[in-house]
């Protein structure tokens, strides 16, 4: 996996169902809070569909300790969509 040069890596890992492929764009408006995947509406279609003929099963959970700090992290902050910034009422 390389990083592009924001530093942030675009290729998802293998396991995971996705349209996105090496290679693709991927477009981040940070003033605007949106991702953009910049490949034609046909292209993604067809990976769809070629994943559906394949089957898709979700991965197995992995088993892995969760740090208090983490919790807390969970509970304190909104979402990545949000900018994953503390949550204060």
């Amino acid at each position: 996996m390389m990083p592009d040069s924001s530093g942030l890596c675009t290729l998802p890992p293998k396991s995971a169902a996705t349209p996105i492929a090496p290679g693709d764009r991927i477009e981040i408006d940070i003033p605007n809070r949106s991702i953009h995947l910049a490949v034609d509406d046909a292209e993604i279609a067809k990976r769809r569909e070629e994943q559906d003929e394949k089957g898709w099963k979700p991965a197995e959970p992995r088993k892995r300790k969760v740090t208090a700090a983490l919790k807390a992290y969970a509970a304190l902050t909104t979402s990545a969509a949000k900018g994953a910034v503390r949550k204060v009422d």
